[in-house]
């Protein structure tokens, strides 16, 4: 099931599941967050009501969680065309001035991506700021090694491990297991199959985040984000591996929040 087949503030719901309850003021400016592969919108509950001025929306992709009985993406195209319905339509319901911002995390980071394409195609306002992390640049990404959606359920489980940000008790329960591989293996072929195109720069803000012992991510290559835009570009390393903006919330939501004050 996508977006389409949805209507009215049910769309709303199934994407943005905490919408309701993100404790900032009227007039806050949302700021979108879309979680890594195999992740859900719970990875991102925890910022809520730590950014002044900010209404911090995470993102839940059909496939896990509230959505586990919906098939997941498997197409970067279809998924950030029927993000951008769901964006634009809370833009319009809960943003001053149509403004928001973008977080994107490894995977979620390429859709963040592509989500601004799609809405600077059809005419709509884009974001204030576009945060990425997790995630080489759009033009250069490349991951050496067998693709993750042909691995067998133990070599999955493996990455899964050594990239961190999975408790170990869900990797050690088979039917847990069986709740989430299916998401995962979708997400990293959404990943796989994404094939970047040369369209003009955004003309938006992007902070990038690198992690320097990231297993998947080469910090060079997620400085070349500065390459996609024509606007203001920050670098802000963090030491850790590929879930370090998330073991070091505080200091990733005081960055969004310097880079977000203007807004606010």
């Amino acid at each position: 099931m996508t977006v389409h087949d949805l209507t009215g503030d049910d769309v709303l719901v199934r994407w943005l599941p905490f919408r309701t309850l993100t404790g900032a003021e009227p007039g806050a400016l949302p700021l979108y967050c879309l979680p890594h592969a195999g992740g859900a919108a719970s990875a991102f509950r925890m910022w809520q009501r730590k950014l002044p001025g900010v209404a911090v929306q995470p993102v839940q992709p059909p496939g896990r969680e509230g959505r586990h009985k919906e098939p997941p993406y498997l197409h970067m195209s279809e998924l950030a065309s029927d993000l951008a319905d769901v964006v634009l339509a809370d833009v319009e319901l809960t943003s001053a001035g149509r403004r928001y911002a973008l977080y994107g995390h490894s995977l979620g980071a390429l859709v963040a991506f592509e989500l601004v394409r799609e809405i600077r195609r059809r005419g709509g306002p884009e974001p204030v700021h576009l945060f990425v992390s997790g995630a080489d640049a759009p033009h250069v990404t490349y991951e050496p090694g067998p693709p993750v959606s042909g691995m067998t359920r133990p070599e999955v489980v493996a990455l899964l491990r050594r990239l961190g940000g999975t408790p170990e008790w869900l990797l050690a329960d088979p039917d847990a297991l069986e709740m989430i591989l299916p998401a995962v293996q979708a997400d990293f072929t959404v990943k796989e199959t994404y094939l970047y195109l040369e369209e003009p720069p955004l003309d938006v803000p992007i902070s990038a985040f690198p992690s320097a012992s990231d297993p998947r991510v080469a910090p060079a290559k997620v400085a070349r984000w500065r390459d996609q835009t024509t606007a203001p570009f920050a670098l802000h390393p963090f030491d850790g591996g590929h879930f370090a903006v998330f073991e070091q919330a505080a200091r990733t939501q005081r960055l969004l929040a310097q880079a977000l004050l203007p807004w606010v």
